[in-house]
């Protein structure tokens, strides 16, 4: 049974395939077209893998699967750090048409439930180093308030739960197939700006196409050293170009568990890293650790630097270049779809001081301002695109797409932006009301809503505020019936299963919160009390 989404009009269907953007080919092949290379293909710590390595595991657990009751059409829900079972995984489920939801290991409870509630998945692939998972009680308690759950496999664990044993079962003659090439291949994760997080079907074609331009524009090769250091499960670290498009240009891919100088660099010395990604704060500390080191010497054989997630800073943007020796590359996307790119061949000046310009040429992309009327080039409006890989409709929200998509089926991100003459676009900020914490997104209503259920707690809003190191940080606003501390609210909400970064880093207690004229909490007069706060 196909997973239902919103899909592309027919006309632009044969378009995109016409103009063979669209090759109605499933995204197992960049797996499977390299099934004979004994390239190394992936590094986990002293783990390496070669591609023939990584097909056939990935067979193995999929045939495994088969055995054990899961069906081509199934949801799964899967909770894997970086590490190597995070790709075979990942593979193995596309290989017979299991469509999963990638949930990222710093989630917790809250945002896991979510996941699940909206899949109704019949697999769980979950790392018992997990909190959620750690013990048999724990997996029991959440197989309990997730019914439709049948089948559990688990990284860390022996017996018949064990992922591993799975991975090593062999294949046999089982027949693979993996689901139909314009259907959904997998569920991305939206940053978005509402209380629920929305989940984003992409489709084989859709997604198989996105890393292909990526890797032209990017320049990826056999010769392509990828470190991954920011989650895998990312939309970026996946397809802008990302590992797959590493593994789909027959290059090697090097794990780390995070982006942390002290970890990367080394791993870049050891394995001659040449390209990876990073968001801004990690850029950042990266310079600062060659600051205090006094040497870029172990960061030899890095050619470039990809940086994206959240806007780079033009003073930042400067640095990269003169202090880690090495070419910068800005990347502007979204789990949506739409990706643009500074050029390898563009001027210092362009990739300082823009977020690049789409990627393929059927991308449409245009500024509205507040009544979606078109606006002229160089002023700034809320983005509106469309095209061969941006999505059509979040999965299973008809009131949510009714407001983020116009008449024409060009979705509004909710970011503010400028482009000009030559199509480059510069980030100004966000329309909606979230965060953006080191390339993390914060749903304001997801927080806000939690923290109105401490007993305590009367009224809350919460506010970005500007951080050097981050861009931004969270501050929460309450209206108290009794003193609370701010360590107070953080173990509420640690209570409830929130990810550590939603946590807020500040909480001010007042007597009121400011309301604009329909009612709602006024967040730009909240920002000013900030901004003057600081300013005694």
């Amino acid at each position: 049974m196909a997973i239902p989404f919103t899909p592309w009009p027919d006309e632009f269907a044969r378009r995109y395939r016409e103009k063979g953007y669209w090759l109605d080919r499933p995204l197992t092949d960049i797996i499977e077209n390299q099934c004979e290379n004994p390239s190394v293909a992936l590094v986990d710590g002293a783990r390496s893998f070669s591609y023939t390595q990584l097909d056939q595991l990935s067979s193995n657990l999929a045939a495994s699967l088969l055995d054990r009751g899961v069906k081509p059409g199934d949801t799964a829900l899967v909770h894997l750090g970086n590490n190597a079972e995070f790709f075979i995984t990942f593979f193995a489920l596309l290989k017979i048409g299991v469509v999963p939801v990638n949930a990222l290991f710093s989630h917790q409870r809250n945002e896991v439930d979510a996941y699940a509630v909206q899949i109704s998945p019949t697999l769980l692939i979950a790392d018992q180093q997990h909190s959620l998972y750690q013990n048999a009680e724990a997996v029991d308690h959440f197989v309990t308030r997730h019914a439709s759950i049948r089948t559990v496999l688990l990284l860390g664990t022996q017996g018949s739960q064990s992922l591993t044993a799975a991975i090593e079962q062999p294949a046999g003659g089982t027949e693979l197939v993996p689901g139909p090439a314009d259907q959904v291949a997998f569920f991305q994760l939206s940053g978005g700006s509402t209380g629920t997080p929305k989940l984003i079907p992409r489709t084989h074609n859709d997604y198989y196409y996105s890393i292909r331009r990526s890797n032209e524009v990017c320049g990826f090769s056999a010769q392509t050293r990828y470190l991954c250091a920011l989650p895998a499960a990312h939309n970026y670290s996946m397809s802008s170009p990302g590992t797959l498009g590493v593994f789909l240009a027959g290059g090697c891919v090097v794990l780390a568990s995070d982006p942390d100088a002290t970890l990367c660099f080394p791993l870049i010395e050891q394995h001659q890293i040449n390209v990876t990604a990073l968001v801004p704060p990690a850029a950042s500390l990266w310079l600062q650790a060659i600051s205090e080191w006094g040497s870029n010497q172990q960061l030899a054989s890095l050619r470039l630097l990809q940086v994206g997630g959240a806007r780079l800073s033009p003073a930042l943007a400067a640095r990269i270049p003169a202090e880690m020796g090495c070419q910068l590359q800005q990347v502007f996307g979204m789990a949506e779809g739409l990706v643009n790119y500074t050029r390898l061949d563009d001027s210092p000046e362009r990739i300082i001081h823009t977020q690049g310009k789409p990627m393929c040429p059927d991308d449409e992309v245009w500024v509205a301002d507040e009544n979606n009327n078109p606006l002229p080039t160089g002023q700034v409006g809320r983005l509106m695109t469309r095209g061969p890989y941006t999505f059509r409709g979040y999965f299973n929200s008809p009131e949510h797409n009714a407001s983020a998509f116009d008449q024409n089926g060009f979705y509004c991100s909710g970011d503010l932006i400028a482009i000009d003459e030559a199509g480059y676009i510069t980030v100004q900020g966000r329309e909606k009301d979230q965060i953006n914490r080191g390339g993390e997104k914060i749903a304001a209503e997801e927080i806000e809503n939690l923290l109105q259920r401490h007993e305590s707690v009367v009224h809350a809003g919460l506010v970005s505020i500007e951080d050097p190191l981050l861009g931004e940080k969270s501050c929460a606003y309450l209206v108290t019936s009794a003193p609370l501390r701010a360590v107070d609210i953080r173990r509420f909400l640690r209570s409830l299963g929130v990810a550590d970064y939603k946590l807020p880093d500040r909480v001010v207690c007042v007597d009121a919160l400011p309301l604009t004229a329909v009612g709602k909490v006024d967040k730009k007069a909240l920002r000013r009390w900030m901004a003057e706060r600081d300013a005694t």
